[in-house]
């Protein structure tokens, strides 16, 4: 693949990588929050989709440095719900 502008900054191929394959979502109320699915074949595709994507030198990340920061992503993401829209809605 060619470089898309988020090629050569690790957080944001990431980000791209887990949210294109439905690994993670963004709350459609709070922007700022990312959901986990929690889809293990979903989490697997990022990896192998981030991995194909070359930087604007040609060359590609590590393995280990993609692995790092989708576990970093995916530890900061809300386990399946937002927890503000859980915090604001009526009981």
């Amino acid at each position: 693949m060619t470089s898309n502008g988020y090629s050569d900054n690790i957080t944001a191929l990431v980000r791209y990588a887990l949210e294109t394959t439905r690994a993670t979502t963004i709350c459609p109320f709070h922007d700022g929050v990312i959901i986990r699915v929690g889809d293990d074949a979903a989490e697997s595709h990022a990896f192998e989709r981030a991995k194909r994507i070359a930087r604007s030198d040609g060359s590609f990340w590590a393995s280990e440095v993609l692995t790092d920061e989708i576990g970093r992503q995916l530890a900061a993401a809300m386990d399946g719900r937002c927890p503000h829209c859980d915090h604001s809605s009526v009981r």
